[in-house]
């Protein structure tokens, strides 16, 4: 349970909300009063954090990730590949992962993450090489000790090379041991409700590595367990090449034969959609995590989000996996994000405010978390605080225009649920340095084979 005595955030240097000039109040993990201009917080008995070197946001929320990549960033045998080449390059690496290892990894992208601003994250693990078959158990085990809001997903893959499919056979499981671990981490992790700090979601990794069967049972099962659906779709030209060869179709039809086209699922990346199909997105209520630094890295193309949002889908933000990325800072996600769809459409269509709305309120509804994303009342009091005081904001006037345009990339303090998990820019209790150290030496020993 949080904090029972209230707590004012008072007085921000700016806040990204209405009514609330003055500050918010929380308590009990729930912001409780908006304190508007001119006004004192009405709440007895309270306590104060002066916020006035502090622009405030809502807790950003990372929509699609892959902790386990910060093993295996910027490996030489990966640089400069399409995602085909790349994902070649980089399995017979990843399909080495310890338990150890995955560890270490989840802690670094969960940490780097928290530091950022992020309050709420998801993450796509469908890598299950001998020995790893409870990964979503360490990263929940994580997740708890360093105080992060998660949206796990228990990812799959059972269509390998001898198959017709891209990973080797190590990393590959078969369909029933999928569904039954699925069926097992929902029912001993999944919570419900708005305080609920893990969650489960099933999310086969993409049309090119398991089968059709997998994808409706997949379907099916989170219906039945009502949990949310997750994959990769429309992220590159060689998918839809590998959908119209495969299953005569393109992707989008692909996922509505087996049962995908409803609200429980967001997908990531959804680059190569043409109009008709974002309509049908629109209409049956689906959301897109845009990863705007990954797509540019692999030379993917680009999320037309404005058509998306003109037709009813929700846009969220996602750093993607540290291996494509190469960092897992939504901040920064949320610049990049920013700079590549203002070249796309121009100053009068994006904003710096779009871009942050993208990265809360958009990102709330890619994980059917309606009270997350938002400085108002009743809504959960995830919130994170960055300070101007670098010399990369001298000058500025805006302030929430100058953490997109000026590039904040480090939070000096971040709440959840109404607890501080960073505190001076720093995770209490976090030796940053071991955790770098065993780390790199982790990554060391999974690259080296």
């Amino acid at each position: 349970m949080a904090q029972t005595q209230p707590i004012w955030i008072k007085d921000p240097l700016s806040i990204l909300a209405d009514g609330a000039e003055r500050g918010v109040v929380v308590q009990d993990g729930k912001i409780v009063e908006l304190v508007g201009r001119g006004r004192e917080a009405a709440t007895a008995d309270i306590a104060v954090f002066d916020a006035g070197a502090h622009v405030v946001l809502p807790g950003l929320i990372n929509t699609h990730h892959h902790f386990y990549q910060t093993l295996t960033r910027a490996v030489p045998a990966a640089l400069d590949r399409e995602l085909f080449p790349w994902l070649q390059a980089l399995y017979p690496v990843w399909a080495r992962l310890t338990p150890d290892a995955l560890a270490l990894g989840v802690t670094v992208a969960m940490s780097e993450l928290l530091l950022s601003g992020c309050t709420t994250t998801t993450d796509h693990h469908y890598v299950f090489p001998a020995g790893l078959e409870h990964a979503i158990d360490i990263e929940v085990e994580v997740a708890g000790r360093l105080g992060l809001r998660v949206l796990l997903t228990r990812g799959s893959m059972n269509l390998s090379q001898r198959d017709g499919g891209l990973p080797p056979d190590s990393v590959v499981q078969d369909e029933d041991t999928i569904l039954a671990d699925s069926e097992r981490v929902v029912a001993r992790y999944h919570q419900r409700g708005a305080d609920a700090m893990v969650q489960i979601a099933l999310a086969p990794c993409s049309p090119f590595s398991v089968t059709t069967s997998l994808m409706r049972r997949t379907a099916e099962l989170a219906g039945k367990l009502d949990v949310r659906l997750h994959t990769h779709l429309a992220e590159t030209e060689d998918e839809n090449r590998f959908c119209q060869e495969t299953y005569r179709c393109r992707p989008l039809d692909y996922l509505e034969q087996c049962g995908w086209l409803n609200s429980r699922t967001w997908l990531a990346h959804g680059i190569h959609f043409d109009s008709e199909e974002m309509v049908r997105l629109g209409k049956a209520g689906m959301t897109v995590s845009h990863c705007a630094c990954s797509n540019q890295v692999l030379a993917s193309g680009c999320c037309p989000v404005c058509e998306m949002e003109e037709a009813g889908v929700g846009i969220g933000l996602g750093v993607d996996g540290s291996a494509s990325n190469d960092e897992s800072n939504l901040m920064q996600e949320v610049r990049a994000a920013f700079l590549v769809q203002r070249a796309r459409y121009g100053v009068n269509r994006v904003s710096h405010i779009d871009a942050l709305r993208w990265a809360t309120k958009g990102s709330a509804a890619c994980v059917g978390r309606p009270e997350l994303g938002e400085i108002a009342l009743g809504k959960a009091a995830d919130l994170a605080l960055f300070k101007l005081d670098e010399l990369r904001f001298s000058g500025h006037g805006d302030p929430l225009a100058a953490l997109v345009l000026c590039g904040a990339h480090r939070a000096d303090r971040v709440m959840v649920g109404g607890c501080w998990t960073v505190i001076d820019g720093a995770i209490p209790g976090l030796d940053v340095a071991d955790l770098m150290s065993r780390h790199s030496a982790a990554a060391r020993a999974i690259q080296a084979g």
